[in-house]
């Protein structure tokens, strides 16, 4: 038994996750195919292998505790020069993130730990790659919009492959809400340039 590094985050589901995960990878981001489409709640990990049944007991407790949210995406934004970073915008559904994510890393639990930047909810779609390619992710998917119900979220494990793989899915405990009035359901917008 040794370490695996783990990762907890609500998947963007079908098909914008694909489509956000294909963009990315043509803007030249050469981890696009090995990181699922995601908003994180537990960044990177390191535990030890024998913790993970106690993580998962935890996270189940998490989602029990949980209820269905209304998720949008809409926009770019970026945390450059911070970090090398440009993102799609979380419009709806990121107080309900925050509060998940801090349920996650609850200091009475297994995976407590500190952040290295305040949490800000977001879908990466270009990471450390050439300014100019940047630039262009930001350009290019300004226009983006998706939207669901968000129901859960999932627990993943990063491979020897450098590839995050789903350990298991955690529903949450309440009904699905529905998007509000307006929301584009369902929908994506992809600008083509």
């Amino acid at each position: 038994m040794g370490t695996v590094t783990i990762g907890v985050s609500i998947a963007v589901p079908e098909p914008h996750g694909s489509q956000l995960q294909e963009r990315r990878a043509g803007f030249g981001d050469a981890a696009a195919h090995g990181i699922p489409t995601h908003v994180t709640l537990l960044p990177p990990t390191e535990v030890d292998e024998t913790q993970l049944p106690a993580i998962e007991a935890h996270l189940v407790e998490v989602a029990a505790t949980g209820r269905a949210f209304p998720m949008r995406l809409a926009g770019t934004g970026t945390f450059r020069p911070l970090s090398p970073v440009v993102f799609v915008q979380v419009v709806e559904g990121a107080e309900a993130c925050t509060w998940l994510q801090k349920q996650v890393r609850d200091a009475s639990g297994p995976v407590a730990r500190e952040l290295n930047f305040p949490y800000h909810p977001h879908v990466t779609v270009a990471h450390g790659i050439a300014e100019e390619a940047m630039d262009r992710a930001f350009e290019e998917l300004a226009g983006y919009e998706a939207a669901w119900p968000c129901t859960g979220f999932a627990l993943y494990e990063q491979g020897a492959d450098g590839v995050w793989r789903k350990l298991r899915e955690f529903a949450f405990g309440g009904t699905v809400v529905p998007p509000q009035a307006g929301a584009p359901v369902g929908d994506t917008t992809l600008p083509t340039h």
